[in-house]
């Protein structure tokens, strides 16, 4: 039933719909901070909507029975990544904070999701080891981005655990890189044995 649910191309057009118009509410949810960040850096900042990006790049292909590997494994890398990285950010700011609005449980919600469907295809990635390695490379370069050069998403009452929160990030980063794997690459090899 979740097969059929998940390759029925209605469902499919409204999923790319769905994430069409998350990703620009995202890159607008990040114009303030767009704003005052250096050119240099501006592709690594909206990291959410980048990931969605590219899933919503993955079901345009996927929906003409095409696949693109490299953008399959950005995708499932970044959306596992931001989903669970924003869920526990915004847990974080209501335990300190005490009130998050509803702004912070949509993000909750909505970035919970988004892992979630990047999970529930992976049946369906084309995804080889190069793939995985040049996503690997692109996540923990944006790491490398966000808290060594601090162009890390603005969450005013976790600033002073900065420290921590890239410390949690760069093994999250790693934990989506080996999950990643296992579910697409590993899985392949050994159904091949």
């Amino acid at each position: 039933m979740l097969k059929y649910i998940l390759l029925d191309k209605r469902f499919l057009i409204l999923l790319f719909f769905v994430n069409f118009f998350g990703t620009i509410y995202g890159y607008m949810w990040y114009g303030g901070q767009l704003s005052v960040t250096p050119d240099i850096f501006l592709i690594f900042v909206p990291d959410s909507p980048t990931a969605s990006l590219f899933f919503t790049v993955f079901l345009l292909f996927f929906i003409f029975n095409r696949n693109v590997p490299y953008i399959e494994a950005l995708a499932l890398i970044t959306l596992v990544k931001y989903g669970v990285w924003a869920v526990v950010m915004n847990i974080l700011t209501l335990m300190i904070d005490g009130n998050i609005g509803w702004q912070g449980y949509m993000l909750i919600a909505s970035h919970g999701a988004m892992a979630v469907q990047a999970l529930l295809y992976t049946p369906y990635y084309k995804i080889r080891m190069r793939h995985i390695v040049v996503a690997a490379v692109w996540t923990l370069h944006n790491d490398v981005i966000d808290y060594v050069f601090g162009m890390m998403p603005v969450y005013s009452s976790l600033t002073k655990y900065m420290g921590e929160i890239g410390y949690f990030t760069f093994w999250l980063s790693i934990f989506c890189i080996f999950l990643a794997y296992q579910l697409t690459v590993g899985r392949n090899s050994k159904l091949n044995k």
